[in-house]
């Protein structure tokens, strides 16, 4: 059940494509049927907003705060999110096509049955997130922090998920099927089964 924060400001049905976002300040905004894409920017906060229906295709966004925001119904096709904090934000019913995170903060943030085929996490920071019945068939998630994250009865078969903390990750209740780990991480997961590791 998604908690939708109240808003008091709306900017609905507008042409933002190409937008220089750098330095924006939003704060309790619901954003519908807005136009973003391919923009850009940094250090814009939003804060408490929801977005609906938004576009954000090859959008590229660097140290952009979206704090305890709601993502519903938006688009997020080859964009690039770098170094952004996503902190307990909501994302439904969004597409995540070919998205690319590189670093960030988006622990607590709730992507419940996300379809993230494909995407690529590097290095970021998803500490008690909820990624419980995720679809993230090959996608890549390396060097991530998912200590405390929810990952019961997640697809990530074929997945890269070298040099994440997979110490919260049940091998019992998610798809690992040619899912890709270092050798510590393997230890990890045979250790969660039950099995007896002889280092020798």
């Amino acid at each position: 059940m998604m908690r939708l924060p109240a808003t008091e400001i709306t900017v609905a049905h507008e042409d933002w494509y190409a937008r220089d976002l750098s330095g924006e300040d939003h704060m309790a905004t619901l954003f519908t049927d807005v136009d973003l894409t391919e923009a850009s920017g940094t250090g814009a906060t939003f804060d408490s907003c929801v977005f609906r229906g938004v576009r954000f295709n090859s959008a590229h966004l660097t140290e952009l705060a979206f704090t305890s925001c709601v993502f519903d119904g938006c688009v997020f096709f080859d964009a690039t999110l770098e170094r952004c904090k996503l902190v307990g934000s909501q994302f439904a019913h969004c597409r995540f096509d070919l998205l690319t995170v590189d670093g960030g903060n988006w622990s607590f943030a709730n992507l419940h049955r996300a379809a993230l085929a494909g995407t690529r996490f590097d290095g970021v920071r998803l500490r008690e997130a909820d990624l419980s019945e995720i679809q993230a068939s090959g996608a890549v998630l390396t060097g991530c922090d998912l200590s405390g994250a929810d990952l019961d009865r997640a697809d990530l078969a074929n997945a890269d998920l070298r040099g994440s903390d997979l110490s919260a990750l049940d091998p019992l209740t998610a798809t690992l099927t040619g899912a890709v780990v270092g050798e510590a991480q393997a230890i990890l997961l045979a250790e969660a089964l039950g099995v007896v590791v002889h280092r020798d």
